[in-house]
């Protein structure tokens, strides 16, 4: 076993490295910049729009329908404008937007009428996409995250940009995975909400380990709750393994796995329609996890 000293230094090189390692989101390139936009958090920053579109019956008397019988749908785009920044640190990544957060507003859209009246709260909201898309739908949308980076007004700027498309009433706050003690607004929120939401949250074992533990605490607390989230299996080459494995998702399959908490665990299909545009890779899984 490491002394003391020896894994303290340890834990400050990994703390160093993930602090310089800098990333970008696979789907920088691909997204629609607003020029006309001003950023109003960070100057550095970009807004981009994020299309998607939505079915629509035709507005007549009479309504349309296909061979099959099936109704003919007209498809309205909507457009979602998102003010985020371009390459970040490891620990700020909440700070761009991400695949597993267009899968997971995907996912509200298709459950529209499912969630008209629930309390959704996000963990990890990053930029507030998701939670902005569920706005749209919820009675009530409680956005979440650790006010790295000063993400917390990020969202509350995105949110005002979309906000005459918002639905729900909605309220940010911080909600921070490695905190012992909940204000007591937080404690609230938790006992109003009854859909939980998360996207691209373990990509660190221990904030993953973090955010288990965080996951077990809302789930203890009632009314029952539903959880839905949104994750990439990401795969990197090992000369360990001499393969290629996903060792983040991994990991979350041990933590989410230990048999100290009942609950019910299921993955779910990804079978349905595409709303924003990204590349809804195999990678990209839905899980399912509710009270039991």
């Amino acid at each position: 076993m490491a002394k003391p000293e020896v894994s303290e230094r340890i834990s400050r090189l990994k703390m160093t490295a993930r602090d310089n390692c800098f990333v970008t989101s696979e789907i920088l390139p691909h997204l629609d910049r607003d020029e006309k936009a001003e950023s109003v958090v960070n100057s550095d920053y970009v807004v981009s729009r994020f299309p998607f579109y939505t079915p629509v019956l035709e507005k007549s008397s009479e309504h349309i329908v296909d061979d099959d019988g099936d109704l003919i749908l007209d498809r309205r785009e909507n457009v979602i404008s998102i003010e985020h920044g371009k390459s970040t640190s490891l620990d700020k990544v909440g700070l761009q937007v991400w695949r597993g957060a267009l899968l997971l507003a995907d996912w509200v859209l298709h459950n529209a009428s499912l969630l008209s009246n629930a309390t959704i709260l996000e963990l990890g909201s990053g930029t507030g996409l998701t939670s902005i898309a569920a706005a749209m739908v919820a009675k009530e949308v409680i956005s979440t995250d650790a006010n790295i980076g000063k993400i917390l007004p990020l969202i509350e700027a995105n949110f005002n940009r979309n906000s005459d498309t918002l639905k729900s009433s909605f309220k940010v706050m911080e909600f921070d995975f490695f905190a012992q003690e909940w204000s007591t607004e937080l404690k609230d929120a938790v006992s109003r909400t009854n859909v939980v939401i998360a996207a691209d949250v373990i990509y660190d074992d221990d904030l993953t380990e973090a955010f288990v533990s965080t996951l077990k605490r809302i789930m203890s607390q009632p009314p029952a709750k539903t959880v839905i989230m949104a994750l990439e299996k990401r795969y990197v080459f090992t000369l360990e393994d001499l393969d290629s494995v996903a060792p983040c998702f991994e990991h979350f399959l041990r933590c989410i796995g230990k048999p100290d908490f009942l609950w019910k665990l299921e993955t779910e299909s990804c079978d349905f329609p595409q709303y924003f545009k990204y590349d809804r890779t195999k990678e990209l899984a839905l899980w399912k996890i509710s009270s039991m």
